[in-house]
């Protein structure tokens, strides 16, 4: 089987460790880096590349960059999206809520590879086919170096985004009342060594129901994981409270844990063991990659050829030659 993968050029997060596995298994894969413009505008790039003589094309970009060009989706044979933020789909405050489901069922053959477990449920329920593929961590880039860790609590990320607007209030909170340091830093060696400084990192995907990828990375560098209850998205990707992971699910209970674990460093370290040892267990992007690559070359829904005008129209405008 032929895959076409096409992704990000400029993400924050390194992928390329998830890329080479899912290229290593699958049976012969080519991955193309776009730039955001390319992104926007596919119709140009799939006609340069040929995209017909692909069993599979996965597209993992932002929804907003492809929600416009229907006509030359419906145009793709084995379309797969591979999709990080689909939750976002089911946050009253998103602006991208049901942005997703729209367009997946417009286009009723394709996939959807969402990274949360309830996400995934909810979307099989509108009849798309939806798989839950977790997001990991990079295990050659992230691990435990066994140095000193000098910042009791830490967090490292983002807070610009609207959907983040309640992890940034509450992550301003527990600054005040507990010390937590909120920071970013450069991807690669920075992130590593600073990760490999924070003793408990705190975790606040508040209202995503889902778990963002720092929360493995944390886990695999060695941290004490305090992380906001997904609710049953929690024990659906065995997560466990006081053994691997230390939920809360309010402020107060937040800095109550907090005064625990700094109280009991026995009970921290345990945790941040089992922690480490879950994340390396089901969460390295080796086995993330090995699954991904499963799914993609797993049997679709028929497809179907779009209409005379629409084969047309791809034609004359990118050049597309459309298979059927």
């Amino acid at each position: 089987m032929k895959v076409m993968l096409l992704v990000m050029d400029e993400q924050r997060v390194i992928l390329d460790r998830l890329y080479e596995i899912v290229q290593q298994n699958c049976d012969e894969c080519v991955v193309y880096r776009l730039s955001k413009q390319q992104q926007m505008n596919l119709g140009p790039f799939l006609a340069s590349v040929e995209y017909q003589t692909f069993d599979r094309v996965v597209i993992f970009t932002r929804v907003k960059r492809v929600v416009r060009q229907l006509r030359v989706l419906k145009c793709i044979p084995g379309l797969i999206f591979l999709e990080h933020d689909a939750y976002q789909n089911y946050m009253p405050q998103s602006k991208y809520r049901g942005v997703y489901s729209r367009l997946y069922k417009r286009l009723p053959a394709c996939r959807a590879l969402v990274s949360g477990a309830v996400v995934a449920r909810k979307m099989q329920a509108e009849g798309i086919d939806t798989v839950f593929v977790s997001k990991g961590y990079d295990e050659q880039m992230l691990r435990n170096t066994g140095t000193e860790r000098d910042i009791p609590l830490g967090f490292l990320g983002s807070l610009k985004s609207t959907e983040y607007a309640l992890r940034k209030a509450l992550l301003e909170s527990l600054s005040q009342r507990t010390g937590l340091l909120v920071t970013r830093t450069n991807s690669g060696a920075e992130y590593l060594e600073t990760l490999n400084r924070i003793r408990i990192f705190v975790s606040a995907d508040i209202g995503m129901n889902e778990f963002m990828i720092k929360n493995f990375e944390a886990m695999a560098c060695g941290c004490v994981l305090l992380a906001w209850s997904q609710g049953e998205e929690d024990r659906l990707l065995g997560f466990e409270d006081m053994h691997n992971t230390v939920f809360y699910r309010s402020e107060d209970e937040a800095v109550e844990k907090i005064r625990l674990l700094q109280s009991n460093p026995q009970l921290a370290d345990r945790i941040a063991r089992n922690g480490q040892a879950f994340a390396e267990d089901r969460y390295s992007f080796a086995r993330v990659g090995r699954t991904l690559a499963t799914e993609i070359q797993r049997e679709m829904r028929p497809w179907q050829p779009p209409s005379a005008f629409s084969r047309l129209w791809v034609k004359l405008r990118y050049g597309m030659k459309v298979p059927g």
